[in-house]
């Protein structure tokens, strides 16, 4: 069944009740909530990852169990870690000075992290603000000189901010729509921050290719909302700025990139690209409520597939390693039911992880050199989105026999 009539929930945008399931991904801690080795004897917190589609704006989105204070304010996701995401964040700098004649005017950074990509803008001399709630992530950002804001975005905070002089000629979003409960204000807040004349990007993972790569593990208590383009359009145009063109990139699975402006700036002519990417999305079903209900069993088949392979390979004695500690991760373990039992202990280079556990497995997280040391039979690559990236850093692998295993869209045993 796909409707829920007992769900107490409310969609974020039009207040319409959530009776309709997405996914159901069971109960999960927060993915992000790495366990200390001193803190094993204590137990977890578990909340219900039950995603939703709305009957009436139709936003897939998950209600909020856990609040962004909690998940945010202590936060455990570095991007400077990966070598593929800095490239991006380089060529979308170099990209956007060039589209947009930037000089010596502002550029803020809204969910700043630890200034892995306004760091580029400064190679460039622009200057940057960025604004960042996890107060240890924008600790590293100010060691690089970059100028942070330790603050929730919201209407009220861009209030301040213009108050203090504040406003921005370009205002990148990227990677924080989704992580957003309150988007209406958050929405509000880039316009009332934004100069005239200026422009908004916004970069968030695509629900089609979400849905297409059977990317379930793209849902965990921080992902409070799951964008279409027409209802990141319409939702962005009825509570602020006017969306003029939009890229579609490779990013997270399959992204896009959104464009926006002040309705009154006609420098920006509404580009083709919209059209056609709304009328793609409106032939793929995605203006229709059913074309939602198919998700849920087709995660339920990827479970079954995975668990399949490891029962198989303890059977056969092979030993499995993981490779990374993403939040995507942790969604899929967990709903899995895959602990120590199955995977031994999973590696990653971000030393604020290091020694710690995962949350709800409680597998133990050690630096990549533990894969050298016991020379495990699988590699279990838990960020697959980075999976070209991780290949290459995986190769000496093979030197004793080991193999790789990607999860999605569907298990893989890499040759």
């Amino acid at each position: 069944m796909n409707q829920e009539p007992h769900s107490p929930a409310s969609c974020r945008l039009c207040g319409a009740g959530l009776r309709h399931t997405f996914t159901d991904l069971g109960l999960s801690p927060p993915c992000e909530a790495y366990v200390p080795a001193d803190r094993l004897g204590r137990p977890e917190l578990f909340y219900p990852l039950h995603v939703f589609v709305c009957e009436q704006c139709l936003l897939v989105q998950l209600p909020e169990h856990v609040s962004p204070q909690e998940i945010f304010t202590e936060y455990a996701y570095f991007s400077s870690y990966s070598d593929s995401w800095l490239a991006h964040a380089k060529t979308y700098a170099v990209r956007m000075v060039e589209r947009f004649k930037l000089g010596p005017e502002a550029l803020v950074e809204l969910a700043s992290n630890d200034g892995y990509l306004l760091q580029y803008f400064q190679e460039q001399r622009i200057p940057v603000l960025g604004v960042e709630p996890a107060a240890n992530v924008a600790k590293v950002a100010a060691q690089k000189g970059i100028p942070t804001r330790v603050e929730f975005f919201s209407r009220e905070c861009a209030a301040a901010m213009v108050r203090e002089g504040t406003r921005a000629d370009l205002i990148a979003a990227n990677n924080v729509f989704a992580h957003v409960p309150d988007i209406r204000s958050f929405t509000a807040g880039m316009k009332l921050l934004l100069k005239p004349g200026g422009v908004i990007t916004i970069e968030v993972p695509h629900l089609i290719r979400l849905m297409e790569g059977n990317q379930f593990d793209t849902s965990y208590h921080e992902h409070f909302s799951y964008w279409s383009f027409m209802a990141a359009k319409r939702m962005l145009e009825d509570f602020g700025p006017t969306v003029f063109d939009v890229d579609e990139l490779t990013t997270h699975g399959g992204s896009m990139r959104m464009y926006a402006r002040h309705a009154e700036d006609t420098s920006c002519p509404v580009s083709e690209r919209v059209q056609d990417l709304l009328r793609r999305e409106e032939e793929a079903g995605f203006g229709r409520l059913q074309t939602y209900f198919s998700f849920n069993e087709k995660v339920r088949r990827t479970k079954r597939g995975i668990l399949a392979f490891f029962i198989k390979a303890k059977r056969a004695g092979k030993s499995v390693a993981g490779y990374g500690a993403p939040g995507k991760g942790n969604t899929l373990l967990n709903y899995c039911g895959i602990r120590t039992d199955f995977l031994d202990y999973t590696v990653d280079r971000n030393p604020y992880k290091q020694g710690k556990f995962l949350p709800g497995t409680r597998i133990p997280i050690y630096p990549p050199e533990k894969l050298r040391e016991t020379c495990p039979d699988y590699v279990f690559i838990l960020p697959w989105k980075l999976n070209d990236e991780i290949r290459q850093q995986l190769a000496y692998v093979r030197d004793w026999g080991g193999r790789l295993v990607v999860p999605i869209p569907e298990l893989e045993v890499l040759e």
